[in-house]
């Protein structure tokens, strides 16, 4: 008796006797669970009296397997645990094409009631499915709407344009014959006017070149209407072997806020993305942590007052669209009252796109700088005589200053950069700050009487990437108030060997002189002790110096002065 023969006589598939011909009448199955309802959470899955998946969960996918094709065979949908397919809550007919392969997928819902829409529960069949891509190199993406409650939407991908137009509620769009890359989708309204979601498509880094998959909308965009349901909207992707289907990541950007309105009225508020509460009891001077943020679809960060209880009291508003994968440092700045303050530009978010969590180099730190003192001109920032941040403005930022990490000083000019009004101690080695990425704020007023008598004043802080208080650098020391330092002079300027410096004290001091590089690296740190009050002279060896333009820094118990020096040797 021939093989062909004997398993005509031996073979029943699904409790249909097959004849020889039959037998070689298949084709290839996949089926996909894709029903939200939670009275479909794990099912059975029948063809004709023959148990096909026992047990089958909401978002997991059988293998492609071997169906009998031309022959009328009967699909049943059963309760998990089922005993037979008489037990089946809903049964569906179908005749298979030979030599076919089909994409199934069970969506819609079971339920009498709490589902709303509600669409039947259903079986969408896809023909001419792939098991693998059709072109070498590349991924085939075969994409149904199996979200109940979502809208006809498109998918637009940033740069290639619209690649599925107008897929309603159970539909297919056909295989995308796509190049084995990582994608951005954006989920857009039918228009493609309105990006509504966005997710991570990372076919290259999983792995998926010349696979062929199907990317499955997934669940409830509104749970409260389907049974507070916690399948939420999403877009999930079923493999050809099957197993759990594979959910895709939202696209997020990564963002870090930080305080600086220096507004009594503004002095704690609470944050709002949407009508989420992102930062509750948020105090003047801190900052966030960086964290992740959705991108890509339009959203609106709200300020309210601290302790209130929904985003509908807040007292400013801002739409911002975020980048996927892009960082972000967003600063608050400026007045929130109507009077008391001059100037008073109005309180508002100032926003910097290609933000750092870390140093690019190692042994650097990354410094973002950023004008937010509502009363301060235009300044420049130095270090040893070097301009590091030219002509920067209230609400603006000066790109990251990539600086060897060392303890140096700021010096804060007028906009000439010709008179230094403050300096600051910047002791990024001492902080430990190699490696590290931060964002330095001029924060507070300059004239506090103009500003309601702010104690709030003038200064420079520091933001850390991992957000908390900010660091205060050391307390400003104006040049022309408050020092004791009544003159200062120093001969000759070039200087070869050895620098004289003769100064006057009002009063009795402890005096250190350090000298730095125009790296703002000390190299040399000179304590006097203390000075008694009235003139000083006395001499700095400098020959061990290279030749270059120093700062000269005299540092007294209330104040600093700086004097450049050029050595020349």
């Amino acid at each position: 008796m021939t093989m062909n023969r004997k398993l005509s006589k031996l073979l029943v598939v699904s409790g249909i006797a097959l004849s020889s011909a039959a037998i070689a009448q298949t084709a290839r199955v996949q089926v996909i669970h894709n029903s939200a309802d939670a009275a479909a959470a794990t099912v059975d899955v029948w063809l004709n009296s023959t148990l096909l998946i026992d047990n089958f969960n909401f978002r997991t996918a059988s293998p492609f397997v071997t169906a009998p094709a031309g022959v009328p065979l009967t699909i049943g949908v059963a309760p998990s645990n089922s005993t037979n397919a008489s037990q089946s809550i809903a049964t569906f007919p179908v005749t298979l094409t030979s030599n076919e392969t089909y994409v199934v997928v069970a969506n819609g819902i079971v339920s009498a009631s709490g589902y709303s829409p509600a669409p039947a529960f259903d079986l969408d069949i896809y023909a001419t499915g792939r098991e693998e891509a059709s072109i070498a190199g590349n991924t085939d993406v075969l994409v149904v709407h199996g979200s109940t409650d979502a809208p006809t939407v498109d998918v637009e991908v940033p740069g290639a344009g619209t690649v599925v137009n107008d897929l309603a509620y159970g539909s297919f769009n056909p295989y995308l014959q796509l190049p084995t890359a990582d994608y951005t989708l954006n989920i857009t309204d039918q228009t493609g006017a309105t990006v509504v979601a966005s997710y991570q498509a990372p076919l290259q880094t999983l792995g998926l070149e010349d696979s062929a998959l199907v990317v499955v909308a997934s669940g409830f965009l509104n749970p409260a209407n389907n049974s507070n349901s916690t399948n939420t909207f999403g877009l999930w992707v079923a493999l050809p072997e099957g197993g759990n289907l594979i959910p895709l990541p939202a696209s997020t950007a990564r963002v870090q806020v930080i305080h600086n309105s220096a507004d009594a009225a503004a002095s704690t508020v609470d944050v709002y993305l949407g009508t989420t509460l992102l930062i509750d009891n948020f105090a003047f001077r801190t900052a966030s942590p960086f964290i992740d943020a959705p991108a890509e679809t339009a959203q609106t960060i709200g300020i309210a007052p601290a302790n209130s209880t929904s985003s509908s009291q807040s007292i400013a508003t801002f739409p911002v669209t975020l980048a996927a994968n892009e960082t972000y440092v967003v600063v608050a700045n400026g007045i929130v009252s109507a009077s008391g303050y001059s100037p008073a530009p109005a309180f508002d978010l100032d926003i910097y796109a290609n933000g750092r969590e870390a140093a690019l180099v190692g042994t650097n730190t990354d410094i973002l700088v950023v004008h937010g003192s509502t009363d301060a001109p235009v300044v420049d920032v130095e270090v040893s005589n070097t301009t590091i941040v030219n002509d920067i403005a209230y609400g603006e930022f000066q790109g990251y200053l990539a600086v060897a990490t060392s303890d140096l000083v700021l010096d804060i000019t007028d906009a000439t950069g010709a008179t230094v009004v403050a300096s600051y101690a910047a002791p990024l080695a001492g902080l430990a700050l190699q490696g590290k990425a931060i964002t330095v704020v001029a924060s507070g007023f300059l004239n506090p009487a103009n500003n309601s008598n702010s104690a709030n004043t003038f200064g420079l802080w520091v933001a850390l990437n991992t957000g908390g208080n900010l660091v205060p650098l050391s307390t400003p020391t104006s040049i022309e108030e408050n020092s004791i330092i009544t003159s200062l002079n120093v001969y000759p300027n070039p200087v070869n060997d050895q620098l004289n410096l003769n100064m006057s004290l009002e009063s009795n001091s402890v005096v250190a002189i350090e000298i730095y590089d125009v790296t703002g690296k000390l190299v040399l740190n000179n304590q006097l002790g203390t000075i008694t009050s009235g003139n000083f002279v006395t001499q700095l060896n400098m020959s061990s110096l290279s030749t270059g333009m120093y700062n000269v820094s005299i540092v007294t118990e209330n104040a600093r002065k700086n004097i450049r020096v050029n050595v020349n040797h």
